[in-house]
């Protein structure tokens, strides 16, 4: 039906047509129609692949053992500071994470060996010390990147290493008494260090009996036979000709080899059960809110075994297999050098910023990292090497985070997880899910947990490439 209304005299409107709705409007249809519904999406879950790529152990016991030859070498460690405005102090327990102080209790001493500590500011380029004088102070690095130098072959300079932030330079003359700097130490970044009179110390150590003994252990340590990796040294003989005399060896063990407990992450799930009875179709409402519980306690699970401060990889890397970047971003030679720490790498794990400003500091050298395929999705890799993108690993406030490299499996020497299946009421490998019952208000109650851990077998199985910056740099 049309509608038409004469025009006002002197308006000059033209006439308006009102046409009438013909059909049904679909906002009314909706109201007999059945809707399609998704399942619950979260926007937490990511690729966790982690998880995936770990080889996993079954620890029927719940607890895993690691056994090792017995090892004389002392593991490197890091002090750590306060803070308070422009004034930094030397935590004083921290000391005993010092490679001479390993393992020293006498917490009086430690205290007063860290006040004798005193503070100085550097710039960048500032030579703290030069290779060939004699060593008359000791330095604890506060804040900052610290080249060491040495002179190569044919004389020129040889970049050998990069110490930062709680690395000690020069403790090497605690035990030696002294001597001559091997390097020279160079200021790559504005920093802070704090500074130990080599006669403070050795004040310190005349009046103090325990410290005294505590340098000789050390030094009996380093006098003992042993290999490069400061394992105890098996005697071996070849190339020998006729009716020669063999020597004697054994393997000797660490008498007290680390243990890992499983850990566990938990939740209680709630469901009521009026939402139980009458809203399961087309989707079962108790299975979806498990789905979603089992996904968050993945998630907790791959944290954990990179941030835990007790089995964590972040904090489970040894001192001695962390190195720094040579100048913030990651550069393709970071990771070269981080490869080569370990005989064999199978992957690396990083922050996806991370990886994407590896990837932009090779395109600014016409670098073009390879690709590989892994559970049928195509990961970059370098040098062979799949790298793997991990949002577990932090990101500090001054944007820089870590490359994880690792090598796996028990055969390997390598990195593993750790695991219990076949638990009672198991869902999925080292899950289970337990009903607790119904309570006074008819809310149902499940019990969710997962059973983990990860043990690093030797320490050259994992490394971290450190202070790796992920920001843009303005051109």
């Amino acid at each position: 039906m049309t509608v038409e209304t004469e025009p006002t005299p002197g308006s000059g409107s033209a006439n308006v047509q009102v046409r009438a709705q013909l059909s049904l409007s679909t906002t009314a249809a909706r109201n007999l129609a059945t809707t399609t519904k998704s399942k619950p999406q979260m926007q937490a879950i990511t690729s966790r692949w982690l998880l995936k790529m770990l080889p996993w152990v079954q620890v029927s016991a719940g607890t895993y053992r690691v056994n090792r030859r017995l090892s004389y070498a002392p593991g490197g460690g890091r002090a750590a500071f306060t803070k308070s405005g422009s004034t930094v102090t030397v935590v004083a327990p921290s000391l005993g994470e010092l490679p001479v102080l390993r393992g020293f209790e006498d917490g009086e001493t430690l205290k007063e060996l860290a006040r004798r500590f005193v503070q100085r500011d550097f710039a960048p380029g500032d030579v703290l010390v030069r290779e060939g004088a004699p060593i008359e102070e000791v330095f604890l690095i506060a804040h900052g990147k610290v080249d060491r130098i040495g002179t190569g072959k044919y004389g020129e300079e040889a970049a050998i290493g990069t110490l930062a932030d709680g690395d000690p330079l020069g403790d090497e003359a605690f035990t030696n008494g002294g001597g001559n700097w091997p390097y020279t130490a160079k200021a790559a970044t504005a920093g802070v260090l704090m500074a130990l009179n080599w006669s403070v110390f050795q004040e310190l150590v005349d009046r103090s009996p325990a410290l005294r003994e505590q340098l000789l252990g050390v030094a009996a340590d380093a006098a003992q036979a042993q290999n490069a990796h400061g394992e105890a040294r098996i005697d071996l003989s070849a190339g020998h000709k006729g009716e020669y005399g063999l020597p004697d060896a054994f393997v000797d063990y660490e008498l007290e080899p680390r243990e890992y407990e499983l850990s566990v992450a938990q939740t209680i799930l709630k469901v009521h059960t009026r939402v139980a009875d009458l809203y399961n179709q087309p989707m079962n409402q108790t299975e979806e809110q498990l789905r979603l519980t089992i996904e968050a306690l993945r998630e907790r699970q791959e944290h954990e075994l990179i941030n835990n401060r007790e089995f964590g990889l972040l904090s489970n890397t040894d001192f001695d297999q962390r190195i720094q970047t040579r100048a913030g971003a990651p550069t393709p030679d970071d990771l070269d050098e981080l490869l080569s720490m370990r005989r064999d790498t199978d992957y690396l794990f990083a922050h996806p910023r991370a990886i994407a400003a590896f990837e932009r500091e090779c395109n600014s050298r016409g670098v073009y990292p390879g690709t590989v395929d892994v559970l049928g999705r195509h990961r970059p890799t370098w040098r062979g090497v799949p790298i793997f993108p991990c949002n577990k690993i932090p990101v500090t406030g001054n944007q820089t985070t870590s490359f994880i490299a690792m090598r796996v499996g028990e055969d390997n020497q390598g990195v593993v997880g750790l695991t219990q299946i076949n638990i009672p009421d198991e869902v999925e490998p080292g899950l289970n899910v337990r009903f607790m019952g119904i309570d006074e208000k008819a809310i149902t109650s499940y019990l969710v947990s997962t059973y983990y851990s990860a043990a690093v077998l030797v320490p050259d199985a994992i490394g971290i490439l450190e202070n790796v910056e992920v920001g843009h740099a303005f051109s």
